[in-house]
């Protein structure tokens, strides 16, 4: 079992920034992949970003150059800084700890982008 808590979602204008934390927790092996989903009111969920172990990263086409996943391999935690926030980056974001053929999800942190 892994365990992912979450935090770092709010409140936040349009044009600001949020950064988001997950770590992980329980059986953790060396190698797996971390990342970010979300899902808005009425849609399925999607994916953000995701990163390896090794630190490589897959983004939405729609979220690059905007949003940046990183990861603390020693705190086993995953970071997503979102800036230049948009109304319709409101959403519910889930992180995601995978490693075939397990995968966990988080409780997701809301993230709300409104004047």
């Amino acid at each position: 079992q892994v365990q992912l808590v979450e935090s770092g979602g709010g409140l936040v204008q349009p044009g600001g920034s949020l950064r988001l934390s997950c770590a992980a927790s329980g059986n953790i092996f060396t190698i797996y992949t971390m990342g970010w989903y979300r899902q808005a009111p009425g849609k399925q969920r999607e994916l953000v970003a995701t990163i390896t172990s090794s630190g490589g990263t897959n983004y939405a086409d729609s979220l690059k150059g905007r949003f940046t996943i990183s990861r603390d391999n020693a705190k086993n935690t995953v970071y997503l800084q979102m800036n230049s926030l948009k109304p319709e980056d409101t959403a519910v974001y889930y992180c995601n700890w995978h490693r075939a053929p397990y995968a966990y999800w988080g409780q997701g942190t809301q993230v709300t982008v409104s004047s």
